[in-house]
C-alpha cells in the first residue's frame, strides 16, 4: 500500500509555519504585573504631614454683624486663654463667663495666619495639658468639650485624616486643619455644634492636640486646628507649653471629665460683647 505523495510547497509550508510556532513561543515576555490595589486608610495608620495636595475645605468669612459666643480654655494660670479666631474676631469687647450673668474682661490677639486667637484676662485658673508633639493615628479619638449652643455640652470624634481650610473673605488664607468624623455627642443635644468653636479637642490622655474650628453637620465632620499650628502660635506669643496634669478621656466618662473642667473653669464660654 503506498500514500500519495505530498506536493513539495505543502512541506516547505508546514516547516515555516512549524518554525513561526516556534519563535514565538520562545520570545520573552517583559510586561509588568498588575499594579497592587490601594492601601486604604486604616486605623492606626500614623498621620502624615500636612502637604498642599490635601484635600480643601472652602468657608467664606463674613463680616459680623453682631456679638457670638464659643468656648474658650486655659493655657496659663495667669489668665491665658485660647479660643477659635472667628469667635472674637472683630471685637471690641470680649469676656470669659466665670458664672451666670458675670465675666472677666479679655484682651484679644489674633493669629493673623491661622483660624486661632489668645486672650489675656486678670487672673487665671489651672491650665489644661498639652499634647501637641503626640503622633497622631488615624482613627484616634478625640473629645470636644465645651458650650455648643450656648449651653453646657460635649461631642467625641475620630481621626479621618488632614485638609486644606481655605478662608475666602476677611482674613484669606490656607491652612492645614484636621478632620475628624463625629461618633457621640450629649444626649439630647440636636442640631448644630455652633458655640463649641474654641472649644478644646483632647486626646484620651486628656491633653489638647487642637482647637476646634468649624463643623459639616450634613457630613457629621468636626474641623480642628493642626497641632503645628498650635504650638505655632503659642510659641509666637512667647506662651511656653503648659507643665499641668491630665486625666485620662474614655467614651463612657468624657461626659464627667467635660463637667469638671467647666465647673473648674478650665474650660470656659468666651462671648463677644460688641462688635466693629
Amino acid at each position: 500500500m503506498h500514500f500519495p505523495r505530498l506536493p513539495d510547497w505543502l512541506i516547505y509550508a508546514a516547516v515555516v509555519v512549524a518554525l513561526l510556532i516556534a519563535a514565538v513561543g520562545r520570545q520573552e515576555r517583559i510586561d509588568a504585573p498588575p499594579a497592587p490595589p490601594p492601601v486604604p486608610a486604616a486605623e492606626g495608620v500614623a498621620l502624615g504631614p500636612a502637604s498642599p495636595f490635601d484635600p480643601a475645605v472652602v468657608v467664606e468669612v463674613a463680616d459680623k454683624t453682631e456679638p457670638g459666643a464659643g468656648t474658650a480654655f486655659s493655657i496659663a494660670s495667669t489668665g491665658v486663654w485660647m479660643t477659635a479666631r472667628h469667635v472674637v474676631e472683630g471685637c471690641r469687647e470680649a469676656a470669659i463667663i466665670v458664672s451666670p450673668g458675670r465675666g472677666v474682661a479679655a484682651s484679644v490677639k489674633i493669629d493673623p495666619n491661622a483660624e486661632t486667637a489668645i486672650l489675656t484676662t486678670e487672673g487665671g485658673v489651672q491650665p489644661l495639658a498639652l499634647g501637641l508633639t503626640a503622633r497622631l493615628r488615624r482613627g484616634e479619638r478625640a473629645f470636644h468639650l465645651g458650650f455648643p449652643q450656648g449651653r453646657p455640652g460635649e461631642a467625641s470624634s475620630r481621626l479621618l485624616g488632614r485638609e486644606n481650610l481655605v478662608v475666602h473673605g476677611r482674613g484669606a488664607r490656607t491652612e492645614p486643619v484636621l478632620v475628624w468624623a463625629e461618633t457621640g455627642r450629649t444626649d439630647g443635644l440636636k442640631g448644630t455644634l455652633g458655640g463649641l468653636s474654641g472649644a478644646p479637642a483632647l486626646d484620651d490622655q486628656g491633653r489638647v492636640i487642637g482647637v476646634t474650628i468649624a463643623e459639616a453637620p450634613r457630613r457629621g465632620r468636626i474641623y480642628t486646628t493642626a497641632p503645628e499650628t498650635t504650638a505655632r502660635i503659642l510659641a509666637t506669643a512667647g506662651k511656653p507649653p503648659a507643665d499641668a496634669a491630665a486625666q485620662p478621656i474614655t467614651a463612657d466618662n468624657y461626659g464627667r471629665v467635660a463637667d469638671d473642667l467647666r465647673r473648674n473653669l478650665r474650660v470656659a464660654q468666651v462671648v463677644c460683647l460688641t462688635s466693629t
